[in-house]
């Protein structure tokens, strides 16, 4: 695995719990695939919190490009980040 700073940790785990960003956009960004970022999460997360992350994105079509519907054309809730 790549050495990667704590501000990346932070944003891969932070993109890796949201809902419509798939694992390709992680991929995209910071070079680590599906197997990657799962590891990056059992390393990361305690393990209670890793167990809920994995039921949460195991079969959710939102976080595979191949599975995702067209009409989810943006990767967040336009509520997510409020100004």
């Amino acid at each position: 695995m790549q050495i990667l700073s704590e501000e990346d940790v932070s944003r891969i785990v932070e993109m890796a719990w949201e809902d419509r960003t798939p694992f390709e956009a992680i991929e995209g960004l910071y070079g680590l695939d599906e197997s990657a970022v799962i590891k990056l999460m059992r390393k990361t997360l305690k393990s209670g919190s890793f167990r809920l992350w994995r039921a949460r994105v195991t079969g959710r079509k939102t976080k595979h490009l191949q599975l995702r519907d067209p009409a989810v054309s943006r990767a967040y809730c336009p509520t997510q980040y409020k100004r």
